[in-house]
């Protein structure tokens, strides 16, 4: 058989295809293009509620969790074809025995469903080296999913690159915020990246393979480069001259440190991207070219396309926004972790609910937090140093929120435009936290509500809730203060 005429003749069928990590970077982009093109999707979620106003009304939205064997055996059922699209790489906890875990999972009732087809998404590296922890899980849990007895599809790629991916978002800030650059070892290592829109169209071309058994195939980009050559192709791009001094030292944890401060990302997955890219991820059997009807484009191409989309890409995905960039998604409390603490605050206004909302509806990113902004910027750092997201994060739009969208080191969790936002804290805590914001009244008047909620984990909890209660004072006070000036001036303005 003619494999590219095959499937250069394809036709869009009825076959139910479940997708996993839909509210990730790369499942997401993977997911419109789905819709786009009439696919049978049905999503499975940890959180439907995040994914459910991201998707068309054709798409179905199940709730499962690949660490719980049970739920994924309704997430599967009917389920021809299953894209592979989870790893723990924000994990806190032992990510490898995550990553092993939901493979063992996917796979045994994938094949119990009887499902036809695994695509999986893996990470480029050679398998005789000894490669870092993260890279080794990614190859690991391709085995698991071959071994389960579904026929496998298995991509390995390097460098992602497409606006909100984390690779160009750490080269962007990178050329733009550093006039001169002190680079360590690990800038000069080859990789092979891939622009998000050839990763996709490999992802949709696999599910039109004939049905020849398991393949692995090493996918890339045109070109075969370092990160300072890709950071010399942005400075290119750009019109910014790049100057970099090498140093033979800075290991992973300073390394993180350092571009936390710097780039959006922040220290624990600074330190796996690291020691993932001082190994070499090139591509060695170039045979996925010969078979798909992709021509890749080279990094040049895949920065300007970047670029071009950077400013225009709300309506797609960013690396920050999947939850597993934090490696927790916290709900609503339903009992404590220990003895509730609330600091509630009201402020009545002579302006409607849509005026006094407006501010509360662009906190946080660039727009900061209305009052102290050095002490909000002061605790993200600490946040960095501790391992945690920081505050590099910002929000992917100044006015614009959806649930499960980051704002700085927060996550929406709840909101209803004009009336509620309530946001989970994703900083480093003894507890849990949640910050809300509640506008109630009527066309004349409205009452603000602003409720910080803190859920302690013992004695330490407790002793770091109240220590900083003479902060919050201040910080949640002029907060509410500054929020009700920007609604009085804005209306004012009107």
């Amino acid at each position: 058989m003619d494999m590219n005429k095959s499937m250069g003749e394809r036709k869009i069928d009825n076959r139910l295809i479940l997708l996993t990590g839909a509210t990730g970077y790369v499942g997401g982009r993977l997911l419109k293009i789905l819709e786009q093109r009439n696919y049978n999707v049905r999503c499975m979620a940890r959180k439907p509620e995040i994914l459910s106003p991201k998707i068309s009304s054709s798409t179905q939205v199940v709730q499962g969790d690949v660490l719980n064997i049970n739920s994924l055996q309704s997430a599967l059922k009917g389920v021809r074809v299953a894209y592979y699209l989870v790893h723990s790489m924000g994990s806190e906890e032992s990510f490898e025995k995550n990553d092993r875990k939901a493979a063992l999972n996917f796979g045994k009732i994938a094949k119990e469903a009887g499902v036809e087809r695994i695509i999986y998404l893996g990470g480029l590296g050679n398998e005789d080296e000894e490669l870092s922890p993260h890279l080794r899980s990614r190859q690991e849990v391709g085995n698991i999913l071959l071994q389960s007895g579904v026929p496998l599809i298995e991509f390995r790629a390097s460098i992602v690159i497409g606006s909100g991916s984390l690779s160009f978002q750490l080269i962007r800030s990178l050329v733009e915020k550093l006039p001169i650059m002190i680079t360590p070892k690990w800038v000069q290592v080859s990789a092979q990246p891939i622009a998000i829109e050839d990763l996709v169209e490999y992802l949709e071309e696999a599910l039109f393979l004939p049905d020849s058994g398991s393949r692995v195939y090493e996918i890339g980009g045109a070109d075969q480069v370092s990160y300072a050559d890709i950071m010399r192709t942005y400075g290119s791009c750009r019109n910014i001259a790049v100057r970099m001094i090498p140093v033979p030292f800075l290991s992973p944890y300073i390394s993180s440190l350092w571009l936390g401060l710097i780039t959006p990302l922040y220290a624990r997955i600074g330190r796996k991207l690291i020691q993932s890219i001082v190994h070499s991820t090139v591509v060695r059997d170039e045979s996925a070219l010969k078979v798909f009807n992709i021509k890749p484009m080279g990094v040049n191409d895949a920065i300007r396309r970047a670029i071009d989309k950077e400013d225009k890409a709300f309506s797609e995905t960013r690396w920050s926004d999947s939850i597993s960039s934090s490696g927790k998604m916290l709900s609503w409390p339903s009992e404590s972790y220990g003895s509730r603490l609330i600091d509630s605050r009201t402020v009545q206004t002579n302006m409607p609910p849509k005026v006094s909302f407006k501010p509360i509806q662009r906190i946080g990113g660039d727009t900061g937090w209305y009052a102290w902004n050095w002490l909000w910027k002061l605790r993200g750092f600490i946040d960095l140093l501790m391992g945690g997201v920081g505050m590099r994060r910002g929000r992917a739009h100044f006015e614009i929120l959806r649930v499960g969208d980051t704002i700085d080191f927060w996550r929406v969790e709840e909101h209803d435009p004009n009336h509620l936002l309530r946001l989970t804290a994703e900083m480093i805590l003894p507890g849990r936290a949640w910050l809300e914001f509640e506008v109630l009244g009527d066309e004349l008047s409205s009452t603000i509500r602003q409720t910080a909620i803190f859920d302690p984990v013992g004695l330490f909890g407790l002793v770091y809730w109240y220590s900083l209660y003479p902060l919050h004072q201040l910080i949640f006070g002029g907060m509410l203060r500054g929020i009700t000036k920007k609604a009085l001036s804005s209306n004012t303005n009107t």
